[in-house]
């Protein structure tokens, strides 16, 4: 079988390979971007280096690296691994100001990098892709305001690009928590970001979310445990409220990245969707990742889930195992898919697309809920969704807080050229429908090195790996 090969030309639009036998394939899944990047955070918020093994190595974390270097972060690939990087933090703790970071299309760059800025000793620029520039980010620039930065915006307010000058003075002169208050709604980046930093804040930090409603809060509990693992006190007292104690971080020596749950989700579909069986190893025993929650909706839609050979039925929440344990989880289809009814995804928004493909191809019809933050990531990922399923032939309508999908019959679907608006999860979704659907074709796929360095490789692998 030939090696993935990231540097490899790929056709655009690309042919998505059609599914023509079960598969019988196993899976080796990259390192999770979200973890990557806050480690990548607070390994420069740290008092020593820090080892980060088996990051992500994508456009994401090459950004995020790229943006530290810029504040004067030293982050070293090891030159046999470079999935392993020795990140050194800045003399005294102090980034560099008067640089220009450049966040592409990153979400986790663009919200997670500027409040390093409250510790910088000049101002800086930030920049991006142009797609970026309707990402909403006024909430976290209103936190830092609160925190006593400025921000002098270029462009159109409450968006890429701008500049942000840090306090004269950082910390309440009482010694006693900052209060901010911050509307989280539409993305859950802007608590995650401020809570990053606020650990060096003398006094630390209250913060409330104000807005009604709180996305995917299981990566606001992924930021709070890697925190703490660096030797920060972040608790929860309320739902929506959050007390950062004043502490000095420092992660452990080395660090490891978790497999990326979330981009496990497209692989382990396709089990259902072309029937056979698909398995990724390493599993976590524990984790943050909402990922954690793709085993229980795959069972919702009639998929046999194993683990380490074990058979178990549901799975509730990301807790999964005992904390020793972590294995080979095995997704097993028949090429039969149930249609869900109503499904709750605010706690697991990003694996929407891939939950969307399968439904698409499901026996009944599914409205998923709890997603309509997701207009506000990439591209607005619940319009590009509706388009596309009816660009082959099925049915959908955007809702309020999500989206609804009606299937057709397999013989009423057709090949198309899909759209990925530079959204690395929609070419992805592309790519589970072409499993079914014969002629697909896909636009800009090379978007999904966002996450996943070689995904057209890994794909085409997985196929030739059949019953």
């Amino acid at each position: 079988m030939n090696e993935p090969n990231p540097t490899a030309v790929v056709a655009d639009p690309w042919p998505a390979p059609l599914a023509t036998a079960p598969l019988d394939a196993t899976v080796t899944i990259p390192g999770s971007k979200s973890l990557s990047n806050r480690y990548l955070i607070l390994a420069a918020l740290s008092v020593d280096p820090v080892r980060i093994r088996g990051l992500l190595r994508s456009r994401d974390t090459d950004l995020m690296m790229n943006a530290l270097r810029a504040l004067g972060v030293t982050c070293q690939e090891d030159a046999d691994d470079p999935t392993t990087v020795t990140v050194t933090p800045p003399p005294n703790g102090v980034f560099r100001g008067g640089a220009d970071v450049f966040c592409g299309l990153a979400g986790t760059v663009m919200r997670f990098v500027p409040p390093l800025v409250l510790f910088a000793d000049g101002p800086v620029r930030f920049d991006g892709d142009e797609q970026a520039y309707a990402r909403p980010m006024e909430p976290l620039l209103f936190g830092l305001k609160q925190l006593g930065a400025h921000v002098e915006y270029h462009g159109e307010e409450g968006c890429l690009p701008f500049t942000v000058t840090p306090p004269t003075k950082l910390g309440s002169s009482d010694g006693k928590p900052i209060k901010i208050r911050v509307d989280s709604s539409s993305s859950s980046q802007f608590v995650s970001g401020l809570l990053l930093a606020a650990s060096r804040i003398p006094g630390g930090v209250l913060l409330r979310h104000t807005g009604r409603t709180l996305p995917s809060l299981p990566h606001i509990r992924m930021t709070m445990e890697d925190i703490n693992a660096a030797g920060g006190d972040v608790t929860m007292p309320e739902r929506g409220r959050w007390l950062v104690q004043p502490r000095i971080l420092d992660l452990p020596r080395t660090v490891t990245v978790e497999p990326d749950l979330s981009n496990a989700a497209p692989f382990l579909g396709a089990a259902l969707i072309a029937g056979g069986d698909v398995r990724v190893p390493n599993w976590p025993a524990h984790t943050t990742q909402p990922g954690g929650l793709l085993p229980s909706m795959l069972h919702k839609f009639g998929a046999t889930i194993m683990l380490d050979g074990e058979p178990f039925s549901e799975i509730n929440d990301c807790e999964m195992f005992n904390d020793d344990f972590s294995g080979l989880l095995c997704v097993s289809g028949d090429g039969a898919i149930r249609g869900l009814g109503e499904l709750d995804l605010s706690a697991a928004g990003e694996i929407a697309p891939s939950i969307a493909a399968i439904a698409t191809l499901a026996d009944g019809p599914s409205e998923l809920v709890g997603i309509g933050h997701l207009r506000g990531h990439e591209t607005n990922r619940l319009k590009a969704l509706v388009t596309e399923i009816e660009r082959v032939g099925a049915h959908a309508e955007e809702l309020d807080n999500g989206i609804a999908i009606e299937p057709v019959a397999d013989d009423e679907l057709h090949g198309a050229v899909m759209e990925t608006y530079a959204d690395h999860r929609m070419a992805t979704f592309a790519a589970m429908l072409g499993l079914r659907i014969p002629g697909i074709e896909i636009k800009d796929v090379q978007t999904t090195r966002k996450t996943i360095p070689d995904f057209t490789g890994m794909w085409t692998s997985m196929l030739a790996q059949h019953q």
